[in-house]
């Protein structure tokens, strides 16, 4: 019997847990709460994460891990990442946020690493060296991988708004996503600081392919828009990343309890419609 596809996972995760809440565990050195700063670096990191994995983990469907905060704390930081996925399960979708983009050969190791070796679920890329890059990183339905179309950053108009054959270079990423759609593993980033981009991703991929969408809270997105435009076919396609404002919610002896606080909160806001 084939394995559902990535698609697929996703759509019965937020179902499920009937919000678009994606947290991103991003943890920064220079803001760690106060009780965690006398602690080593690795220590500091697995305790801090963890501490949000348990705060947060009945109120989001994924979370994504931007692979530079983890480098940041050097071999000790990566050496806690297959920890943090054992504590999360199986139950949530789990992203590895490296932004890949490389030859297809290299594009082939780093899909065995972040899928078969430290067992995440999807991953993001860049289409930048060409098509053949992004489909090295498709072989297999079960794992996703979200290319960046038009990302939140103010920067991002620099190449992505280009225009190509009469249209931003974004639409054109959005069209070559979409003619990558079956067998339902692909989906694309689109950042929440450029809602007019998310209602044009969704028209663009239609209501099945995956979002990703980041942006919200501390890079003001605006999340009314996102979710209007966004969600597609009963919700399922929409997965929006809020990072620092939970995270850092607050300083002190309560940091974890601020995180469940704020996690919660905006969760709330994410909310499916019903069915």
């Amino acid at each position: 019997m084939p394995r559902e596809s990535f698609q697929q996972r996703l759509r019965s995760v937020l179902r499920k847990q009937g919000t678009h809440l994606c947290v991103g565990l991003d943890p920064d050195p220079s803001k760690m709460p106060h009780p965690l700063q006398g602690r080593r670096g690795a220590d500091a990191i697995e305790t801090f994460v963890e501490g949000i994995i348990e705060a947060t983990r009945p109120v989001c469907s994924a979370y994504k891990f931007q692979l530079a905060s983890y480098v940041a704390f050097g071999a000790e930081g990566m050496a806690v990442l297959p920890t943090l996925l054992r504590r999360i399960g199986d139950a949530r979708i789990k992203i590895l946020d490296l932004k890949a983009g490389d030859i297809p050969n290299t594009m082939t190791l780093y899909a065995q690493g972040v899928f078969d070796r430290l067992g995440f679920d999807a991953m993001t890329v860049s289409p930048f060296l060409g098509w053949e890059s992004v489909d090295a990183a498709l072989t297999n339905p079960s794992k996703g991988a979200f290319v960046l179309a038009h990302t939140s950053n103010p920067g991002s108009k620099d190449l992505q708004d280009r225009v190509v054959d009469g249209h931003p270079l974004w639409e054109e990423i959005l069209e070559r996503i979409h003619e990558r759609s079956q067998p339902g593993n692909v989906g694309a980033v689109v950042g929440a600081t450029f809602p007019g981009a998310v209602a044009r991703a969704r028209e663009v991929l239609g209501p099945e392919v995956p979002l990703l969408v980041p942006g919200v809270g501390s890079q003001g997105g605006d999340l009314a828009a996102v979710l209007e435009h966004g969600r597609g076919t009963d919700g399922g396609a929409l997965l929006i990343n809020s990072s620092r404002g939970i995270l850092f919610a607050s300083s002190g002896e309560d940091w974890k309890e601020a995180a469940r606080a704020e996690a919660t909160r905006t969760s709330r806001l994410m909310r499916l419609p019903s069915p």
